[in-house]
């Protein structure tokens, strides 16, 4: 009987995973071998697992029935809770809203009371002289509304204002204000370089500015008399209009604009009107000086 030919076996393929050693190493033994030999150590002992004994379960049950209480009276007092915060929230905003209607009531009441004391004000000025000297004591105090020819001053911040970054005040040394916004100093100035040439009535914005008005700051804002501006600030002046055109851009303060215009960005442009409009002052109380003829006898004697 002829031999037959050994069979050669084939080669064990490879597995697919042969080049990922480590990694098949952890997923085939995910716990360490001290890890199980110390789990194997406890679950021969019998202190694995569960607890095994009566007192233990209880306790464990005792446990988990604990904090299925907490959490359920937990929650049933947040569900109680929650329609008496909606309900106090919302008296909050009730009373707020009472109270911002009362203010503006109140305010409208002040507007409305102060117009009629300026108008009181306004008859005693009459009532008090001649209608020349009346009109002309009304016209100085701001107690009367002008009108006339005279010029239109609008300053504006710079197009892209804002501080130095080191919060330090960069034109503090050379008397500037912050760069490229405008403050109350240099209100000021354009202000006074506006009377200092003739004007014979100022407004900003349309609030006018009398004998006892004050150009302040607040943060960023202008104040004045304790009212905020914003920017552009529109200045009328009544008076001549090309003298005081001429006489504001010629003197210290029309230059110190155009410093702020050339080196700061700051906006400035002034133009003559044929009839500029101001209104009158509000609340202004026009007192008079009159000799004593007691005291004058008193300090000639």
């Amino acid at each position: 009987m002829p031999q037959q030919p050994p069979v050669r076996s084939s080669p064990a393929r490879p597995r697919p995973d042969a080049s990922m050693s480590l990694i098949t190493n952890v997923m085939d033994h995910s716990l360490d071998d001290g890890y199980a030999e110390a789990a194997a150590r406890r679950k021969s002992r019998g202190e694995g697992g569960l607890p095994k004994t009566l007192r233990a379960k209880l306790g464990l049950a005792a446990g988990l029935v604990l904090a299925a209480l907490v959490v359920t009276v937990g929650a049933a007092q947040a569900r109680v809770a929650a329609p008496v915060v909606a309900k106090e929230r919302q008296e909050l905003i009730d009373r707020i809203d009472r109270g911002t209607s009362a203010a503006d009531r109140l305010e409208g009441e002040v507007d409305t009371l102060r117009d009629d004391v300026s108008a009181r004000q306004r008859a005693a000025l009459k009532n008090s002289g001649g209608d020349a000297e009346a009109d002309l004591m009304g016209v100085l105090s701001g107690a009367t509304a002008v009108h006339g020819p005279g010029v239109k001053l609008v300053v504006n911040d710079a197009k892209e204002a804002s501080t130095g970054g080191d919060g330090a005040d960069p034109r503090e040394t050379s008397g500037f204000s912050d760069t490229g916004r405008v403050r109350d100093r240099d209100m000021q100035r354009v202000v006074n370089g506006l009377w200092a040439s003739g004007a014979e009535a100022v407004s900003i914005n349309g609030r006018r500015l009398t004998a006892l008005s004050a150009i302040r700051a607040a943060g960023d804002a202008i104040l004045v008399d304790n009212k905020p501006l914003v920017p552009p600030y529109t200045v009328l002046a009544v008076g001549d209009g090309r003298k005081l055109s001429t006489g504001f851009q010629n003197g210290a303060d029309g230059l110190y604009l155009h410093a702020l215009e050339e080196d700061y960005g700051i906006r400035a442009t002034i133009s003559t009107e044929g009839d500029v409009r101001l209104p009158a002052a509000p609340s202004v109380i026009v007192r008079t000086a009159r000799p004593n003829a007691g005291t004058t006898e008193k300090g000639t004697s």
